[in-house]
């Protein structure tokens, strides 16, 4: 298993990166990326740019991201959190004028018991493949009524940029980028290749995130379990995508059974997802 994550990056290759597309700059938010402008096979077209933004937590957004996120035309921001870990982590959902913040929570309350949580965090902590399929299994379960309602978001609101986000912009985030972009018919490299884009963006806040999870039990003297639980290996993107196909019967069959769509919704968000090169909303 590749020990990525246990070592902080160079922050002038950092900083370079961050700076860069599919990077977007939002003050107080970590992590933001547009899932625009990948190739598709469908047409010689791309995802469009501009559109959906997948990021870490927006609950210290400042006013300059605001108006960043104003100016990016973005209408809606989907949390994908649950009320106890924000409570637990002191990060409220904000206000944003102008924008409209729906609550999509993947996990129910009751999947927050000390319990529950601790069986989460002892597979986060292992690092390897098959543990973050069992979470990411827990995820698509779970997860069928929050992704649903981005995707009808698609479905209805072409002209509306939107933001979806968890905590580190990571899981149950890559998930849902992942979802996207498969209907969207993304090849698979180029999926993986935005899921291990969050080991960049996430490390400037990296001792933050170290200090939040020493408070936990597991974690409090065992900082390279803490790291492990970050990792965002293109490997392990890449054995989710193979599990959704075998397990899940591939994207379509998945968003149809737990998200409730149907055909016509599938080909009405590939059409509203994929654009010509020369196109823009």
């Amino acid at each position: 298993m590749s020990d990525d994550g246990l070592k902080p990056l160079d922050p002038a290759y950092v900083a370079e990166v961050i700076s860069n597309p599919p990077f977007v700059s939002i003050s107080g938010v970590s992590n933001v990326r547009d899932l625009g402008s990948y190739p598709t096979t469908m047409s010689n077209g791309m995802t469009k740019p501009g559109y959906a933004f997948r990021a870490a937590e927006v609950s210290n957004v400042t006013a300059e991201g605001a108006e960043q996120m104003r100016a990016l035309r973005i209408t809606t921001v989907f949390d994908l959190r649950s009320d106890p870990e924000m409570k637990k982590y002191s990060t409220p959902i904000p206000t944003i004028e102008g924008i409209h913040i729906v609550r999509t929570p993947v996990f129910r309350n009751e999947d927050y018991s000390p319990d529950s949580m601790a069986k989460k965090f002892e597979l986060y902590a292992s690092g390897t493949t098959e543990a973050f399929m069992q979470l990411y299994t827990q995820i698509l379960e779970h997860g069928g009524t929050a992704f649903g309602t981005i995707l009808r978001h698609v479905r209805d609101k072409p002209n509306s940029p939107f933001l979806f986000h968890c905590t580190a912009g990571k899981d149950r985030t890559g998930i849902m980028a992942a979802i996207l972009l498969k209907l969207a018919s993304v090849e698979d490299h180029y999926i993986c290749h935005d899921y291990s884009l969050t080991r960049i963006g996430r490390e400037p806040d990296r001792e933050k995130v170290i200090r939040r999870l020493s408070t936990e039990p597991l974690f409090a003297t065992n900082t390279d379990a803490a790291l492990r639980m970050l990792t965002s290996r293109y490997s392990t993107m890449s054995a989710f995508l193979e599990l959704l196909e075998r397990v899940y019967g591939g994207v379509e069959e998945y968003v149809k059974k737990y998200c409730g769509l149907t055909e016509e919704d599938i080909s009405r968000i590939r059409t509203t997802l994929i654009v010509s090169p020369r196109s823009r909303i």
